[in-house]
């Protein structure tokens, strides 16, 4: 079973773990090199930030990549003022999940509910956002599913609209609800490092 596959690629990364400022953070080390972080609530053990780092053909370490979780800023000086201001403007695409729901926020679009059409393209494998006026279109994958090989389906895609954002949520199936319960559990066999721990790689 391909579940079971991705679950197992898990545990057996090597696993570092710290608990900071309510959240439990997990790094892993992968055979290949490439290396993910994790961040979960401590008490409700939610999903907070998952972010990936591969290291480029010269071995060397890459920027980290957010899958899950609000986009860090970055940039200096003037340049970077620029970017945020830019960014005020145009619509900003980020994921955040629930326990039950896979789910995407897009921010700062002004037009009204009426105007979203959201739905699987099942040939190839993406949800599409589009607008009837024509001002937005995007489309991307749910990559838990990439790495369960499990099937796209509509009937568990819903979306909300308000305050100038698009809220698009896919309810998890069942067999991603148990692996990430399975994970959990693994993960409570991690040892914790200290919270000073200042070379914590999750950090």
């Amino acid at each position: 079973m391909v579940v079971t596959g991705w679950l197992e690629s898990l545990r057996a990364a090597e696993k570092t773990a710290l608990l900071q400022d309510g959240r439990r953070k997990v790094h892993y080390l992968f055979p290949d090199g490439k290396e993910m972080a994790e961040e979960y609530d401590e008490k409700t053990s939610e999903l907070l930030v998952r972010k990936w780092r591969v290291k480029s053909a010269l071995g060397a370490l890459g920027q980290w990549q957010i899958e899950v979780g609000e986009p860090a800023p970055h940039g200096a000086g003037n340049l970077g003022c620029e970017l945020i201001k830019e960014s005020n403007a145009n619509p900003i695409f980020m994921r955040k999940d629930t326990k039950m729901c896979f789910q995407w926020r897009i921010r700062n679009l002004p037009y009204p509910k009426d105007v979203y059409n959201v739905y699987v393209d099942q040939q190839e494998r993406c949800v599409v956002v589009r607008t009837t006026n024509k001002k937005y279109y995007k489309k991307f994958s749910i990559t838990d599913l990439e790495r369960y090989q499990l099937p796209l389906d509509d009937s568990l895609l819903s979306f909300a609209y308000a305050n100038c954002t698009l809220i698009i949520s896919y309810q998890k199936p069942k067999e991603v609800l148990v692996a990430e319960s399975e994970l959990q559990k693994e993960l409570k066999k991690v040892k914790m490092a200290h919270s000073s721990d200042r070379d914590c790689k999750t950090q």
